[in-house]
């Protein structure tokens, strides 16, 4: 039987591999098909938008808060274009990261991701930043994000910049290994009306629809709604996982130009949302948030900016009963959080002489945390009001005409540890205007969250509580060395290679209470390295047909600190496989058509949410997608994701209450005029 199902699986497999590709070799010989010069051209617009050149001259704002061109930034840093999306089939913001070779994108769930860079990939992911718009969307929970909360209408993103390593200088705190900054189109490049409307198995339907409009010859808006429904994946005992979830998401977004150099813009968005968790019952969630940005223009190219934004979240979420050896410790409950922001940014840039170029700032955030706790796990106190005070400067001083050297810090000031530095020194030379090298070395820090300082599991009171936050919790801090080159060899060929080694101190750990009994506290009795690189190709192999390669190895070397101990013998913030590959390739062919197919590798994953650490296997994954524009103003699609099985396991520990990704298929219509 053994022999028999390993023969059975070896020709699944090949079966599998012949089916990749055969996909890619079908696009390669498409584009290699002999077209009239007329049609190519024709069908060839999209990729021409942004050639390689294009995107060398792409300018992006998150390594340096100010536009700057992507060839000569001095960050490890990637764009997302909203071609890139669109021709990818995503239908969420976390499947449009995963064109990012540089993240490390999983989904654990029908509704629930995890996404970092360069390591410590657990469910609680805590050391990155997500902004959107300029607001930072994240929780004082657990200093990470709930990516079931985050959503967009995609074909409004103009780009998503996403920066591996740290980048504390410029956004502050929680910004340790990576920031992601997704910036949505203004108003005037969305006139008209569009509309999309997709189904299938497991994407039961979404649709969505934006108008925009002007309100005067300076003033421009829009307005859009969309709604999701998406099915259950299914558990490692062959039953369903009841984890399907629906989605609503409306909002507005307003600018107005006063003068050449000054404008405003005000945007907001409202969600609401109920999930099926996989212990039962149903999770609610909503929220919105409001942001208003003043822009005005100074002499010699500065710029001054005023930003300040409101946000509230509500989650609604069952708790199960916490059992322990077969014995219920503590019943279950429902936790709920309401969670308010309020946030003021002011940043100033202008030129000191002609080599230095200045940029200061200072900021403010207050949160008021209210938490309704349950049997099982508590927060206490249930009300927290934090204060958070920064202010930054930063000096990029051109040593010569192709030399720049950038030095700064960050200074915030926060309840939990008091002030924190973040200071960076980054140097960019351009070899040429289409080579860049540059080095940096910068510190930053993960201030701690509501899990580590208040925590309580079960909550106390209870016959036995397991695991408690500690007061004497400090920031994690990491201290980056990085060294990276961008190139573009030809108008078909470009690329880039970054290596980092990364020292981490404080990081969380678990110890016993004195005495040597429970419950376990949070300490920061973890420290230790990572190291690794991130190489990205982009090859315009034909007018038609463009592939983009990804490679991402990391070696992470994580130990108790000498003489310290950590219940869970520092495996437990790590959870990161030790190789990522990808592979994208986009054809245009005739009649309108495009081809575009995804192939990504990804290898063992160490899990310690178990009795012992355990793997999620390595995997190959697939997407493809066949689009067609029928007219000017109509486009179908058919969408496929996760092919290559029917279902598997991306997360989780091997047991039987793992969720497994179902392979799914989808067909989409976009309509706009």
């Amino acid at each position: 039987m053994r022999d028999s199902t390993g023969g059975i699986r070896t020709q699944i497999i090949r079966r599998r591999w012949a089916l990749a590709l055969g996909c890619v070799g079908f696009g390669f010989t498409l584009a290699h098909a002999d077209l009239p010069d007329d049609r190519l051209a024709a069908n060839t617009g999209d990729l021409k938008k942004l050639s390689l050149e294009d995107l060398a001259n792409v300018e992006v704002t998150s390594v340096s808060r100010h536009p700057q061109r992507l060839q000569s930034s001095a960050s490890a840093i990637q764009v997302i274009t909203a071609e890139d999306i669109r021709r990818s089939g995503a239908t969420s913001l976390p499947e449009a990261l995963k064109l990012a070779d540089n993240l490390d994108v999983v989904r654990r769930n029908a509704h629930d991701w995890s996404i970092t860079a360069r390591g410590f990939n657990t469910q609680l992911a805590n050391k990155l930043l997500v902004l959107i718009d300029g607001r930072t969307v994240y929780t004082p929970l657990f200093s990470g994000v709930f990516w079931d909360q985050q959503d967009y209408l995609l074909a409004d993103i103009e780009r998503i910049e996403v920066i591996s390593g740290p980048g504390g200088t410029q956004w502050g705190a929680n910004a340790v290994n990576g920031v992601i900054n997704i910036i949505t189109k203004t108003a005037k490049d969305t006139q008209g009306v569009y509309a999309e409307a997709s189904a299938g198995n497991q994407l039961h339907d979404r649709v969505a629809a934006r108008y925009g409009g002007s309100a005067g010859a300076d003033a421009y808006f829009r307005v859009y709604a969309q709604q999701t429904d998406r099915g259950s994946e299914s558990l490692g005992n062959g039953s369903g996982a009841h984890d399907g979830w629906n989605r609503q998401q409306a909002g507005f977004r307003w600018d107005r130009t006063w003068s050449p150099s000054a404008s405003l813009t005000v945007q907001g968005d409202y969600y609401d949302g109920n999930e099926n968790v996989t212990t039962g019952n149903t999770e609610a969630v909503h929220g919105g948030n409001l942001l208003a940005r003043w822009t005005q223009s100074t002499a010699g190219n500065g710029e001054m900016s005023l930003q300040a934004y409101a946000s509230n979240t509500h989650l609604y979420d069952p708790i199960p009963a916490f059992v322990l050896g077969g014995h219920a410790i503590s019943a279950a409950g429902f936790f709920t959080e309401d969670l308010d922001t309020y946030d003021v940014d002011f940043q100033h840039r202008f030129h000191l002489g002609e080599r230095n170029l200045i940029q200061w700032g200072v900021g403010y955030r207050y949160t008021h945390d209210h938490v309704i706790n349950t049997p099982t796990l508590a927060f206490l106190p249930t009300t927290l009001n934090q204060s958070l005070y920064s202010a930054f400067l930063q000096d990029e001083f051109a040593l010569a005409p192709t030399l720049t050297l950038t030095a700064g810090s960050k200074i915030e000031h926060n309840g939990y540890t008091g002030t924190e530095l973040e200071p960076s020194v980054r140097l960019a030379w351009n070899a040429s205007e289409y080579q860049s090298v540059w080095a940096a070395v910068s510190r930053a820090v993960r201030t701690p969250s509501r899990i580590d300082r208040d925590f309580s599991e079960p909550a106390l009171g209870s016959p036995l509580v397991i695991l408690v936050g500690s007061p004497a919790f400090v920031a994690e801090t990491v201290v980056a060395d990085e060294l990276g080159y961008r190139a573009q060899f030809n108008d078909r060929v470009a690329g880039s290679v970054s290596l980092f080694h990364n020292d981490y101190l404080h990081i969380r750990s678990t110890q016993f209470s004195p005495g040597g009994a429970f419950p376990l506290v949070f300490a920061n009795d973890v420290e230790g390295t990572t190291e690794g690189l991130e190489l990205a190709l982009d090859w315009q192999a034909r007018d038609n047909w463009r592939l983009h390669a990804g490679y991402a190895p990391l070696i992470e070397h994580l130990h108790v600190k000498p003489g310290a101990f950590d219940f869970n013998q520092a495996h437990n913030e790590v959870a990161d496989p030790h190789d990522r590959f990808s592979l994208r390739s986009s054809v245009d062919l005739p009649h309108g058509l495009e081809f575009d197919a995804g192939l990504r590798y990804t290898a063992p994953r160490p899990m310690n949410s178990g009795p012992v650490v355990s793997d999620v296997k390595s995997y190959w994954d697939l997407d493809l997608r066949l689009g067609w524009h029928a007219t000017e103003h109509l486009e179908l699609s058919l969408d496929g994701q996760n092919l290559l099985y029917a279902h598997r396991a991306q997360y989780g520990y091997p047991d039987a209450a793992q969720v497994l990704i179902e392979r799914a298929a989808y067909g989409k219509v976009v309509w706009h005029f």
